[in-house]
C-alpha cells in the first residue's frame, strides 16, 4: 500500500483527495493546509485521515511514501524540493514550478534520488486526448498542419500567475501529448484589463519541430465558457469540444488541395463524412492518480514527468517574455 500525503485543500485539493481515496493500492494518510477553515472541511470529509496545519510536518513524516502538492504556483518548488529531499515521490499540480530554473532543479534532484516526479497535466489523461493521440498516431489525419484552440471563461482569477500560466498550460500539455514534438518558437499578445495587475487575456502563436503551428486563445474575462480545439491534418480534420457531453470529438473527412500545375491556383475541395468516435468517460484525475501510483509501484517513467513539465515551463516563461516585450517571437 502506497501511503500518500496531500498538501493543499483549496480549489483542486478536494478533487485530488477524492480520487486518491478511490485509487487501488493507495492510502490517503494525511492532509496539510495552513488555513483552519480548510482543515475543518477536510476533517469532516475524511475523519480517518490525519489533518495537520504544517506542510513540513507532513513532508517529514517517515510513514509517507509520496506527497501530492496542490498549492499556489509560487510554492511548488519549495514544497516539492523538500519532499524529494525527504525521500518522497512527488505529484505536483500544474505547472511544475514558477520558473525553468526551479523546474530544472526539481528534475535533477528527483533523478539523483531516484524519486518519481510527475506533473498533474490533467488534460493529458482525459479519454478525449487519449483518443486523439491514437487517431493521430494511426495516421488518420495525415500530417498535422495546425492546432487552434479557444479556452475562455469568466474567472477563476489567480493571484500569482497570469492567464497564460493558468489556462494556456493546458493546451501546451495537450500538444505535447498529441505530437511529442519539441516547441521551437512562441509569440504572445494580450493584456491586463478591468484593473487586474496580471494578464487576463492572451493569444499565443507557437511553432513546433517540423513547422507545425498552434494558436491558443485564453481569457478569464469572457461572458461564456468555451473549451474548443481544432486539429487540421492534410487528410482529415478534428474538432474537440471538452464541454460537449456526448460527442466530444468529431472527425471530418474534409480537406482542400491545389493543382500541382503552377498555372492553376484553383483549390480542389473534398467534403466527406463526419463521425464521432467513442471516448473513455473515466475521470481524468482518476487516471492521473492511478498512473502516479503505478509509476511508484513499478518504477515507471510518468507520461507527464519532470522533463515534460520542464519543457512546458520553458514555453510559459518564453510566452510571458514575449507578451511583456510587445509580442516579439522568442526562440526556445
Amino acid at each position: 500500500m502506497i501511503r500518500i500525503g496531500l498538501i493543499g485543500f483549496g480549489y483542486w485539493g478536494p478533487n485530488l483527495a477524492r480520487n486518491l481515496m478511490a485509487t487501488p493500492g493507495v492510502a490517503l494518510a494525511a492532509i496539510a493546509d495552513n488555513r483552519a477553515e480548510r482543515r475543518a472541511v477536510a476533517a469532516s470529509r475524511y475523519p480517518q485521515v490525519r489533518i495537520v496545519g504544517d506542510a513540513e510536518e507532513l513532508i517529514g513524516d517517515p510513514g509517507l511514501d509520496a506527497v501530492v502538492v496542490a498549492t499556489s504556483v509560487s510554492t511548488h518548488f519549495e514544497l516539492s524540493m523538500a519532499a524529494v529531499k525527504a525521500g518522497k515521490h512527488v505529484l505536483v499540480e500544474k505547472p511544475l514550478a514558477a520558473s525553468a530554473v526551479e523546474a530544472a532543479a526539481l528534475v535533477e534532484a528527483a533523478e539523483h534520488d531516484q524519486r518519481v516526479l510527475m506533473v498533474d497535466h490533467t488534460y493529458a489523461y482525459t479519454g478525449a486526448v487519449a483518443k486523439m493521440t491514437e487517431i493521430i498516431a494511426r495516421g488518420d489525419l495525415g500530417e498535422v498542419c495546425y492546432y487552434d484552440s479557444i479556452r475562455i471563461n469568466l474567472g477563476l482569477f489567480q493571484n500569482d500567475v497570469s492567464v497564460i500560466w493558468d489556462l494556456a498550460v493546458h493546451d501546451l500539455s495537450i500538444l505535447q501529448a498529441l505530437l511529442r514534438k519539441p516547441f521551437r518558437t512562441v509569440q504572445a499578445s494580450g493584456g491586463c484589463h478591468l484593473g487586474s495587475r496580471l494578464e487576463n487575456v492572451a493569444h499565443l502563436t507557437l511553432e513546433l519541430e517540423g513547422g507545425m503551428q498552434a494558436h491558443v486563445n485564453v481569457s478569464w474575462i469572457a461572458p461564456v465558457k468555451i473549451r474548443q480545439t481544432i486539429v487540421v491534418g492534410d487528410r482529415q480534420m478534428l474538432v474537440y469540444d471538452d464541454l460537449e457531453p456526448d460527442e466530444k470529438i468529431k472527425i471530418y473527412d474534409r480537406g482542400v488541395s491545389f493543382d500541382a500545375q503552377p498555372a492553376s491556383l484553383l483549390p480542389e475541395y473534398r467534403i466527406g463524412d463526419m463521425y464521432a468516435p467513442r471516448v473513455d468517460r473515466r475521470e481524468a484525475l482518476a487516471n492521473v492518480c492511478a498512473h502516479f501510483a503505478e509509476c511508484i509501484a513499478h518504477g515507471g517513467r510518468p507520461r507527464t514527468g519532470g522533463l515534460e513539465g520542464l519543457e512546458i515551463v520553458r514555453v510559459l516563461e518564453a510566452a510571458q517574455e514575449s507578451l511583456r516585450s510587445g509580442g516579439r517571437q522568442v526562440t526556445l
